[in-house]
């Protein structure tokens, strides 16, 4: 038997949101004017997608509109690339689009496109597809400013550390690699958009065995790339940058473990991330691993794999797995200044 996923209904309130979240993501983020060049591309696989759809029509009245199964693939590749360079491509997808392209997104941006991508919107199970509208919303004074804060107190840190649990501490006792930042600012950069929702500053430890300690996870992307809610957290025991023991685990997360483990041999900790988007939190959650990773709090990176930070030990062709999982923090210091109190990042923005 096929499970049918089971979708809240979106009132005229939530098109509303939506249809205003996203005029400011197009205006303010992505900066393209209503009568500019756009072409819409999307699915009706799930309501969510339908309302997205309508959003964009809103915000973009002279766009070409494509529904992507009223036509085949070489239609759709026709269209893209039929638009003129500065033109904005919204790609809107239930579950990801078939296409032959490989890495689309990629494709666009060489053909100096500007881009927005909605992915994996049929994961918003229940009633999870009011909490992605709210996520869509862009504070740019908020996203900027305090992303680029954060930015600078990660680049000058000496060290940092990460507290979760009653007494658990995670440590890095040396400095950490030049954050990037995902937070809709494309004023100095290539390419213009990227995959909504955004709100992210992320690093990893410049030397990954400097990374040592103890971290509770309350969540963790699962082998279907959805979020795995375990009913404790788990606790993860690193040393020298590997995962060498956990507590409380379960057989979802044991599983997880064993794939990387008979890939890669150890379990690595890489990525670290500073989600921004505080529609999400540790008690607002949606099911899709790559949305709830915007969450307003911590992410790690278990495997070797990231492609943002090369590192000597590692050849990029023999690096499979990066699985998220997210820490129940209760503070972040960089350097000796706890930056995240009570579940928000307390850092004065940089304005700009």
């Amino acid at each position: 038997m096929i499970n049918t996923p089971h979708y809240c209904e979106l009132n005229a309130q939530h098109r509303a949101t939506a249809a205003s979240h996203v005029r400011d993501i197009v205006s303010v983020a992505i900066g393209h004017d209503a009568d500019e060049a756009a072409l819409i591309v999307y699915d009706v696989e799930c309501p969510l997608a339908q309302v997205l759809a309508d959003s964009y029509r809103l915000a973009l009245p002279s766009a070409q509109v494509i529904e992507i199964s009223s036509v085949d693939n070489d239609a759709v590749m026709a269209a893209f690339h039929a638009q003129p360079a500065g033109a904005l491509v919204v790609l809107i997808q239930s579950t990801h689009f078939r296409l032959d392209a490989y890495r689309l997104r990629v494709q666009l941006f060489n053909q100096e496109l500007k881009v927005i991508e909605h992915v994996h919107l049929a994961r918003m199970v229940a009633d999870e597809a009011p909490l992605y509208i709210e996520a869509l919303a862009y504070d740019a004074a908020y996203y900027r400013g305090t992303g680029a804060a954060l930015q600078a107190r990660i680049n000058a840190a000496p060290h940092a550390r990460i507290s979760s649990g009653k007494d658990h501490v995670l440590t890095y006792a040396g400095p950490l690699e030049g954050a990037k930042l995902n937070v809709g600012d494309y004023r100095q950069m290539k390419h213009i958009g990227g995959q909504f929702p955004i709100g992210e500053v992320f690093t990893e430890a410049r030397d990954l065995t400097q990374l040592s300690g103890r971290a509770d996870i309350f969540v963790f992307g699962d082998t279907s790339f959805h979020c795995n809610f375990p009913a404790l957290p788990i606790t993860l025991i690193v040393e020298q940058g590997c995962v060498l023991g956990v507590e409380n685990s379960t057989p979802y997360f044991d599983e997880v473990l064993a794939k990387i483990r008979a890939v890669e041999g150890e379990v690595w900790v890489r990525e670290l991330g500073l989600g921004l988007n505080r529609a999400f939190s540790q008690d607002r959650t949606v099911s899709d691993i790559g949305t709830f990773e915007r969450q307003c709090g911590i992410h790690l990176s278990l495997g070797a794999k990231h492609g943002s930070y090369n590192k000597p030990q590692f050849k990029r062709k023999d690096t499979r797995f990066h699985i998220d999982v997210f820490v129940a923090a209760t503070g972040v210091y960089l350097g000796d200044e706890n930056v995240y109190i009570d579940g928000q990042w307390r850092v004065p923005p940089v304005s700009g």
